[in-house]
């Protein structure tokens, strides 16, 4: 499977684009590096059955925007955010501007390469057939719990999530730990991927 598209590093760190390069080639994934997101833009059209990879913070054009500008020229691929720590609400624009997936740094090499994994095969999946299953999950959830995820997709930390809701954070952490366990999430990246894909950031 890995021979079947390319995975496009987008990062205007040299070093970062490659070590990137090294594990997925390691890896067995064929890889192209652009130093800056509007050379990959120049390069964007022309691109059939691949995967993204980009760095948040960029100083040309962030990961974002470089999202949104693939999406209004038409051009199709499952994109992964890399930010770092606290760009939740940053990372959360990503993925509804089309990102299918962020990674927090630092990360374990695994996290990577299992994140590109789920991503192309997002492609085939039918993604009616995940939107009913989270909505089923989301229906196990109380009232409380569903406010308290309202928070933690919006970026939230406990003790504002707290304050606004008048509860402890203690309370805030139980109620995560059962949302995390109730929606099968394993991480927050993919409690916000649920969150898009069940419009719950837009209400």
């Amino acid at each position: 499977m890995t021979g079947d598209y390319v995975v496009h590093i987008v990062d205007d760190e040299e070093p970062v684009r490659k070590s990137l390069a090294f594990l997925l080639t390691v890896e067995g994934f064929a890889v192209r590096l652009h130093e800056s997101a509007t050379a990959f833009l120049e390069f964007a059209p022309s691109i059939r059955r691949a995967c993204l990879v980009t760095d948040l913070r960029m100083p040309d054009i962030d990961g974002v925007e470089l999202l949104r500008r693939l999406r209004d020229k038409g051009v199709r691929m499952p994109a992964i955010v890399i930010s770092g720590h606290g760009d939740v609400p940053m990372a959360v624009a990503a993925m509804k501007a089309g990102a299918v997936d962020f990674i927090e740094k630092p990360f374990e090499d695994q996290v990577l390469i299992d994140s590109i994994r789920r991503a192309v095969e997002l492609i085939a999946d039918d993604p009616g057939a995940d939107v009913q299953e989270f909505s089923r999950r989301l229906s196990t959830l109380t009232d409380r719990e569903r406010e308290v995820m309202s928070g933690i997709v919006a970026g939230l930390p406990n003790k504002s999530i707290a304050y606004d809701l008048d509860i402890s954070p203690r309370t805030v952490e139980v109620h995560r730990a059962s949302i995390m366990s109730k929606m099968s999430a394993r991480n927050l990246p993919e409690l916000v991927r649920m969150a898009i894909a069940l419009n719950l950031l837009h209400q």
